[in-house]
This record gives structure tokens, C-alpha cells and sequence, in this order.
């Protein structure tokens, strides 16, 4: 099963996707993509940190997403993706080709894995377009990859207000 969870920020998409992960019952991994480059984004980590359960494994990896995911695969697993859209900005740091290659291997990977996989992503495509040539360019760049996961996933959730609303698949 591959779940993409969606929603804007502080929409519950982290909280339901633990949940799910609870539920199916596998060893659970989960695969950070934060980097704490500021006191700010390190509370943020450690709330997370401290909602998880103690004994899932977690794997910080900011940029070989898809590399990361193969490691931790393994039958009767859970892998849940922690951000997407973290991930993403991260690659725009990067020469085209890399990124490329990255989001490549992210949509690639998914095939094959044994794992269910959860990932999570903001939903930053409904508001209002950005000013800038970098920001329009991370919101085409992630509207794409989001599309690309949907088509890829048995199912997709849209979080609002904590509440998980049903796109595709079955609950």
C-alpha cells in the first residue's frame, strides 16, 4: 500500500500518517528530510521527535530520498516519508540534472518497495501565485511531484483541519 498524505501546514498530515502507521502494524521507519538549520526548525524536530513512539526507527536523510527508502525496505514494514515538500526545497539547491535525478529515483523506488509507505507532503499549490522565479518554480516543481505520487499511490488523503478527507483509493 502506498498512502500520499497531503494537506497545508499544521493540518494534521503527520499525526494521521503515525496513525495509519500504527495501525498496520510492521516495524515502523520513519524517513526525516528536515535539516535543523535554525532554533526554529530544531523545536519543530523535536516535537515530532516527541509524538512518535519510542522504538520506530528513523532515518535522517535530506536529499537521497529514494536511496534512503531502499534501505529501509523489507516485507511486513512501514516506511513513512517526512516531508516531501522539505525534501523538495532541499533539491532546489541543487544543478537541474541532480534534482531530476533525485525525483527520478523517489517515483522510480516506489515500485519496487515492499513496504507500505506513507508520504507526506504540504499542499502549497492553493493559494495565491508567488512573486518570485524561485518560489513559482518550487510550486511547479512540487504540483508535479505531488501528481506524479498520486498516480503512483493506492491512495490519497487531503488533510484539513485535522480531518482526513478521502481522494483516492479506500480507507
Amino acid at each position: 500500500m502506498k498512502t500520499l498524505i497531503l494537506g497545508g501546514v499544521r493540518s494534521g498530515k503527520s499525526r494521521h500518517a503515525e496513525e495509519l502507521a500504527s495501525a498496520a502494524g510492521g516495524a515502523v521507519t520513519v524517513i526525516a528530510t528536515a535539516r535543523a538549520l535554525d532554533e526554529e526548525m530544531v523545536r519543530r524536530i523535536e516535537t515530532h521527535r516527541l509524538h512518535r513512539p519510542a522504538h520506530w526507527a528513523v532515518i535522517e536523510e535530506p536529499l537521497a530520498l529514494g536511496a534512503a527508502l531502499r534501505a529501509a525496505d523489507g516485507a511486513g514494514r512501514v516506511l513513512v516519508v517526512d516531508c516531501l515538500t522539505l525534501w523538495l526545497t532541499q533539491l532546489l539547491d541543487l544543478p537541474d540534472e541532480e534534482l531530476s535525478a533525485q525525483t527520478t529515483a523517489l517515483l522510480d523506488t516506489l515500485a519496487t518497495l515492499r513496504a507500505e509507505v506513507i508520504l507526506i507532503g504540504n499542499e502549497t499549490g492553493l493559494g495565491i501565485m508567488p512573486l518570485g522565479e524561485l518560489t513559482r518554480r518550487y510550486g511547479d516543481l512540487a504540483g508535479r511531484l505531488h501528481q506524479d505520487l498520486a498516480r503512483r499511490a493506492d491512495r490519497v488523503i487531503l488533510m484539513v483541519a485535522g480531518l482526513p478527507l478521502l481522494l483516492k483509493g479506500s480507507a
